[in-house]
């Protein structure tokens, strides 16, 4: 068993893991534990041997909770690691690496505001609220790890705006984070539907170009000086 690469879960008892079978065990002895965090190091310490990777479900989603492996393994990997990294070569390759991510989010940034812009669509009347509606979006839904929607790739770029402006303005033009939503299956989606229901309805007067009084609309009072 502790030869094998396996999959397990945290178990009830302290130290102990839940393999498939619901089994609950120990980590085969001489081996620690390394946490999550350092992808690199992770995909050596699987290569160099046996390895029980710990995953737990939350939800719907599955996190890693780190990985079990024979000690003096994971401290191999480590001291080789730590003296790659500690080369001119490695630290020229990793610089090289943070400007081209920097300049790829920058694109991502500029891209996703154009898709918020074009989603919103606003009459010409409206065409700074516009800009100030979708600069404060992008900057709150395009941060690398804020985990908004912007960030997924599940879905296109258009999608992703048209379902960061609705979440935008469902936190902050509407009263959703105060409301006592009903503890049922599917409450709380209903009520998103309605409030984004809503929010599409606001976006169409300024789409049309309507009069509206900013002072008494939630979406144009947030942006009056």
């Amino acid at each position: 068993m502790a030869h094998e690469k396996r999959t397990v879960s945290p178990g009830r008892k302290s130290g102990h893991v839940k393999l498939e079978s619901g089994e609950e065990v120990p980590p085969p002895a001489g081996w620690a534990l390394l946490p999550p965090g350092d992808a690199g190091l992770t995909r050596r310490v699987k290569a160099a041997g046996p390895s029980w990777t710990i995953q737990e479900k939350k939800g719907r989603k599955m996190f890693s909770r780190g990985v079990l492996a024979p000690a003096e393994n994971i401290e191999r990997a480590k001291a080789d690691l730590d003296a790659e990294r500690a080369t001119p070569a490695y630290q020229k390759k990793l610089e090289a690496s943070r400007q081209r991510r920097a300049k790829e989010h920058a694109a991502y940034v500029k891209e996703f505001h154009a898709e918020v812009l074009a989603f919103l669509d606003f009459a010409p009347r409206y065409a700074s609220l516009a800009g100030e509606l979708a600069g404060a979006i992008t900057a709150h839904a395009t941060p690398v790890g804020s985990g908004t929607v912007a960030r997924t790739k599940r879905i296109s770029v258009d999608r992703r705006a048209e379902a960061a402006v609705i979440a935008w303005m469902r936190h902050q033009t509407t009263a959703y984070d105060d409301m006592k939503i009903e503890r049922r299956k599917g409450a709380r989606r209903e009520v998103r539907r309605m409030l984004a229901k809503r929010s599409r309805q606001l976006l169409e007067r300024y789409r049309r170009g309507d009069d509206v009084d900013l002072e008494a609309c939630p979406l144009g009072r947030l942006f009056l000086i």
